[in-house]
C-alpha cells in the first residue's frame, strides 16, 4: 500500500473550525460588538440541543451523527434575555477601545501603551480620568513630566465611558471576517445616510 491508509479516514478539523455562530440576545442584538459575540459551532449546536437558543441562519455545511444530520448554525438568538452590564471594567482593552485604538497625543495607531496624564510620581492615580492610550514614542517623550512641560496636547480629555458608549464604539471595529448571514443583525439599528 502506498502511504498511510489511516489518513483517508481522518477529518480535516480546519474545515469546520472556522464556522462560528453569531450570538444574539433575545432582542436580536449581539451580546457584544467588540469582541463580537461568537460561539463555536459545537457550542451553538449544544445550546440548540439544550433548547437555550433558536437558530436564525445556517451555513451550507452539515455535521453528522449516527442518527441525524444538522446544518451548522451561523446565527443563534438566546431564548432568555441577558441584561447588559452597566458598569464598564477598567481594563487595558476597554481603555484602548475608548480611545479608538489611537494615541491620544499624536493620533498614531499601533504599538500602543498607556500613559498617566498626571504622572504617578506626582500623585496621579490609575483611573479612567487619568490614563490614556499613547504610542511608545509619545509615552517616552512625556516620561514622568507634567503635560504642560512636554509640548504634547490631548486629543480629548480622558473620562469614564458608559457601557452603551463602549458597545457603540466596538461597532466601528468589525472583526476580520463577517459572514453574509450576520450583516442583517449587526448593523440593522445603525443610522441611515440621507
Amino acid at each position: 500500500m502506498d502511504g498511510d491508509f489511516r489518513t483517508e479516514f481522518t477529518r480535516h478539523p480546519a474545515g469546520l473550525k472556522h464556522r462560528p455562530a453569531l450570538v444574539l440576545n433575545a432582542d436580536y442584538r449581539p451580546l457584544s460588538y467588540y469582541p463580537l459575540s461568537l460561539w463555536s459551532w459545537q457550542d451553538a449546536i449544544k445550546a440548540k440541543w439544550l433548547d437555550r437558543v433558536d437558530i436564525v441562519a445556517e451555513y451550507d455545511d452539515c455535521v453528522h451523527s449516527p442518527t441525524m444530520t444538522l446544518k451548522i448554525p451561523s446565527v443563534v438568538v438566546l431564548k432568555d434575555y441577558v441584561k447588559p452590564q452597566k458598569r464598564v471594567a477598567f481594563t487595558r482593552f476597554n481603555l484602548f477601545l475608548r480611545d479608538e485604538f489611537c494615541c491620544q497625543y499624536c493620533g498614531a495607531r499601533g504599538d500602543l501603551t498607556f500613559d498617566h496624564v498626571v504622572p504617578r510620581a506626582a500623585g496621579g492615580v490609575t483611573s479612567w480620568q487619568n490614563v490614556v492610550a499613547a504610542c511608545s514614542p509619545c509615552n517616552l517623550r512625556k516620561g514622568s513630566k507634567p503635560l504642560h512641560q512636554t509640548g504634547l496636547h490631548l486629543r480629548k480629555p480622558p473620562r469614564q465611558p458608559g457601557a452603551g458608549e463602549l458597545r457603540n464604539m466596538g461597532r466601528k471595529f468589525p472583526p476580520n471576517h463577517l459572514h453574509d448571514s450576520w450583516m442583517d443583525f449587526l448593523y440593522w439599528d445603525a443610522e441611515l445616510e440621507a
